[in-house]
C-alpha cells in the first residue's frame, strides 16, 4: 500500500492504492480521497474514502 501521508499521483495502480474503508474500491484518484486520522489504544490509526458520500456513512464503531 502507498504511504498514507504521501500524495497520490498517476504512478499509482489499483493494487498499490488505499481501499476505502466503505466500498473498498481503491482510491486513485487524489481529488476525492479523503483520511481521517485518530489515536487508538496507543497507536496511529487511519481511514481512507473515496468520496464525501462514504466519509459521511462511515462509524468508527462499525
Amino acid at each position: 500500500m502507498v504511504d498514507p501521508t504521501s500524495e497520490l499521483g498517476e504512478d499509482v495502480t489499483e493494487d498499490d492504492a488505499p481501499r476505502c474503508e466503505v466500498c473498498a474500491d481503491p482510491i486513485v484518484n487524489e481529488t476525492t480521497h479523503r483520511v481521517i486520522t485518530w489515536v487508538e489504544d496507543g497507536g496511529v490509526r487511519t481511514a481512507h474514502f473515496c468520496s464525501e458520500d462514504c466519509r459521511g456513512e462511515w462509524s468508527p464503531d462499525a
